[in-house]
């Protein structure tokens, strides 16, 4: 039974893994942001450098988006920076974000404790902010920062939020973050120098509309706002956390079909060891069948006995190897810190098969067996 039982075992925990880790990838998409579209000068996702020479966007881009391109539910204009933050004798440098309330619900951002800043307070630049889990951790360590004053740059900004936890993503640590009004970031902490001060602009779609004409109809009021020719090329770029999930997703799903079905050969060497089993005892076993034969057994008894014995084998290691992949996949998932996903229909079409190597592998013993003359098989030694 050990080869069903490794064969069982390992298909099941390739695929409850591979489910997980989509689930994961999945997960950690969406905390990026709902249906999020994010606008960034350049041509790709490179270092800043291949984006030098590039004009950044301004606020009135972002304006013109959400008055003009149709299925989009929020858009908020982003301004980013490292700055030294201290808080009495802790320091260190963190990505400060300036933009508007709208980027909360945008990013999926939700509050711990406090509240955010009002539209009012974007308005006329206050000197307050929302911290990221990590900030807080290594800032303030167990203490409450709310109504806190920490110094970012050369500025004193009051703690007013602490945003939910959101982990790890592909860019880094989500929490290590404190947000800002644009007004503020642009008044206290960079100053604006030019209209052209906005690094990033983030988009949300409306629930159910596709992505692909949304990226169409943004692209040609870009191409248009930044006064592109036909034979130039875009100077900035779209990313679609929905399609990068989807790709990832897809990219998941292939490698572990791939990973099933070279598990899936231990399932075929289980049962060839199974049938190799079964012609042994039929040899061994020659005089008894020899027996019931002569005391009136049809050869179709002996045919069912035999294979009977092979789907035992068989089902005995199929529900082993059930059990075995499941807490397996369990004390893993909690290892690794990955969703645990049970997928019944994977365990049932295992055991069916491991029931149908018995079949298919013990038909040949049994076979041999219910084939023996009585008066040959009682001679046998």
């Amino acid at each position: 039974m050990l080869g069903v039982i490794i064969g069982v075992s390992a298909v099941i925990t390739m695929v409850t893994l591979g489910q997980a880790t989509t689930a994961a990838v999945k997960n950690q998409i969406s905390g990026l942001g709902s249906n999020l579209l994010t606008l960034r000068p350049g041509a790709g996702f490179g270092a800043r450098t291949s984006s030098a020479g590039v004009p950044d966007f301004t606020e009135q881009d972002a304006v013109i988006i959400g008055e003009q391109v149709a299925g989009i539910a929020a858009v908020a204009p982003v301004r980013s920076a490292t700055f030294s933050t201290v808080y009495l004798n802790n320091a260190r440098n963190t990505s400060v974000t300036g933009t508007t309330v709208a980027y909360f619900k945008i990013n999926n951002w939700k509050l711990a404790d406090g509240r955010l800043f009002t539209d009012a307070e974007t308005r006329t630049g206050a000197a307050i902010c929302v911290i990221g889990n990590t900030v807080r951790k290594e800032l303030f360590g167990s203490e409450n920062p709310i109504g806190a004053k920490i110094r970012i740059g050369k500025s004193a900004c009051e703690v007013v939020g602490l945003l939910a936890s959101k982990g790890q993503a592909g860019m880094g640590d989500q929490d290590d973050t404190i947000i800002v009004p644009l007004t503020t970031i642009q008044r206290r902490l960079l100053g604006k120098t030019s209209a052209h001060d906005i690094s990033q602009i983030s988009i949300s779609a409306q629930e159910g509309v596709d992505t692909t004409g949304l990226i169409a109809d943004l692209t040609s009021l870009m191409r248009q706002r930044r006064n592109l020719q036909r034979n130039q090329d875009n100077n900035f770029n779209i990313f679609d956390t929905r399609q990068i999930a989807d790709t990832l997703s897809s990219s998941t799903r292939m490698m572990t079909m791939l990973l099933t079905a070279v598990a899936g050969i231990s399932l075929l060497v289980g049962g060839i060891g199974i049938m190799n089993i079964m012609l042994v005892s039929v040899t061994e076993r020659t005089r008894e069948i020899g027996i019931r034969l002569a005391l009136g057994a049809t050869a179709s008894e002996v045919l069912l006995q035999f294979l009977v014995e092979a789907i035992t084998l068989s089902c005995v290691g199929g529900v082993i190897g059930i059990l075995s992949a499941l807490a397996f996949c369990g004390g893993l998932s909690l290892l690794i810190q990955l969703p645990f996903v049970f997928d019944s229909q994977i365990n049932i079409v295992a055991f069916l098969f491991a029931a149908a190597v018995g079949v298919v592998f013990g038909f040949t013993p049994a076979r041999r067996a219910a084939q023996l003359d009585p008066i040959d098989a009682l001679r046998h030694e």
